[in-house]
């Protein structure tokens, strides 16, 4: 049975949607091919589960620093049911109607390219499909959670970040192994239902390392206050379960080792090209997929194949596989019609995508670190402010903390990046954001006035300190 479409999407997460949506909009015709949910990892064991995990959380802190208020505990059983209802009880229904709607052709399998621009799928009866593309094949299938080799942990059957946003049960007493944003918010979200004992092994120097340093100052501070124990320079030696689902030891280089009701594994993460048929259209397997600014993969002859979001190894950020998928749709649809493309470009990951990490306090930042400013070759200043010293941060609560930076690029008097730490700062970023990818200078920054008495007065504070 063969099929012909103008646009053929392996992967319909957000991003493989965005596409479809966007390349019908443009005049085309459009199949997507999905072997689990409709709506990916995100929708379904990722940013929006994990959110709903941590939303009480975050609240019982914002209660707990506001004299006059108090706060019981935390129901988790009522958060998990929460959960699941956020996560539509883990049925797509919802998701393949609007896939429909769009118009386009909602495939349920397993697909994989089988040369130029065709995809063979599998359905879940075992049936055999072809589907051919007139225009594009896009590949969006994301990426998946990276086991380490140590010694018994694979064996050990550990939580990803898909089993420890399904949980059904809190464990009391929680290993987690990495030390970057899902080891961090799943700590806290774990700890913050119940674990009576959370331990959290960074193989690094601080939580975070990819941000400025100060974050994960300020994230491990808080955890040590909650009683969350984080062991920096720390490796693994091996693990032992030697019951499935039973105890987990976790066995460390020097000292007596840990045991836990459950092993949550937080260490990155691998672009999902395995068995994607990449080889048959001469492309190396197991590694992202190259792309150039219009999101077409390099080394394909004809052109004909694209990669957004987590496959092709950018940006590992859902917003950044929308927004890529956003161009992607739209440069499929010009170059169909034998349009120019003048500002269908992937731009925004070259200023360094926005990201926030939902813990208490949250850690927000967009841009370029200090560090990597420098490592650039930019004259750089950092200019840092007290968060805390806001008079409407001081209104939220008592001890209220945070912190600042802002790194500008002397020459040009522009914002290389912004980071803030602090509680409810995720909702400061998309004005850096803007300040950052429209690289607003800082004179016209100057007279975008903030209302008193927010937090967002952050922004007089910083370009005071700066001089202006």
């Amino acid at each position: 049975m063969a099929d012909e479409f103008d646009v053929i999407v392996i992967g319909a997460g957000p991003a493989g949607e965005n596409v479809v949506d966007r390349a019908v909009r443009g005049g085309l015709t459009a199949a997507i091919v999905e072997e689990r949910l409709a709506g990916g990892e995100c929708s379904y064991w990722a940013c929006v589960p994990s959110k709903a995990l941590l939303r009480p959380i975050d609240l019982a802190a914002e209660v707990s620093r506001v004299p006059g208020l108090s706060l019981g505990p935390i129901d988790a059983a009522k958060v998990l049911a929460r959960r699941d209802e956020a996560v539509s009880g883990y049925d797509d229904a919802g998701q393949v109607r609007w896939v429909e709607s769009v118009p386009a052709e909602f495939v349920r399998g397993r697909g994989r390219l089988d040369g130029p621009k065709r995809v063979r799928v599998t359905t879940e009866t075992g049936e055999e499909r072809v589907l051919t593309a007139r225009q594009a094949v896009v590949l969006a299938t994301g990426s998946t959670a990276a086991i380490p080799r140590t010694p018994g942990l694979a064996e050990a059957s550990p939580w990803t970040s898909h089993e420890v946003t399904a949980a059904t049960a809190i464990p009391e007493r929680l290993v987690v192994i990495g030390g970057g944003v899902v080891a961090c918010e799943m700590a806290q979200a774990m700890h913050g239902l119940g674990a009576r004992q959370t331990t959290v092994l960074v193989r690094g120097g601080r939580l975070l390392n990819r941000m400025e340093p100060f974050a994960g100052e300020l994230l491990a501070e808080s955890f040590a206050e909650a009683g969350i124990d984080v062991r920096t320079n720390t490796d693994v030696a091996r693990v032992e379960r030697p019951e499935p689902g039973g105890k987990v030891t976790v066995h460390l280089p020097e000292g007596p080792p840990l045991e836990a009701d459950e092993l949550l594994v937080a260490t990155g993460r691998h672009p999902a090209t395995r068995n994607l048929g990449l080889a048959s259209v001469g492309l190396p397997e197991d590694k992202p997929v190259e792309v150039d600014d219009s999101l077409r993969a390099t080394g394909v002859e004809g052109g004909w194949l694209y990669a957004v979001g987590d496959v092709n190894g950018r940006v590992l950020l859902t917003h950044m596989g929308k927004y890529q998928a956003r161009v992607c749709g739209d440069v499929i649809a010009a170059r169909a019609r034998g349009d120019e493309l003048p500002a269908m470009r992937d731009l925004a990951g070259g200023y360094g995508a926005p990201q926030v990490v939902f813990t208490d306090p949250q850690i927000c930042a967009v841009g370029r670190t200090e560090e990597a400013a420098r490592a650039d070759g930019f004259r750089v200043r950092v200019v840092d402010y007290d968060m805390g010293a806001v008079t409407g941060a001081y209104l939220l609560g008592d001890g209220y903390r945070g912190k600042a930076r802002a790194v500008v690029d002397e020459d040009r008097k522009v914002l290389l990046g912004v980071t803030f730490a602090s509680p409810g700062a995720a909702e400061l970023l998309h004005a850096a954001t803007i300040a950052v990818t429209a690289e607003v200078p800082l004179d016209r920054l100057w007279h975008a006035v903030p209302s008193f008495p927010t937090v967002s007065e952050i922004w007089l504070r910083l370009l005071e300190a700066y001089g202006l």
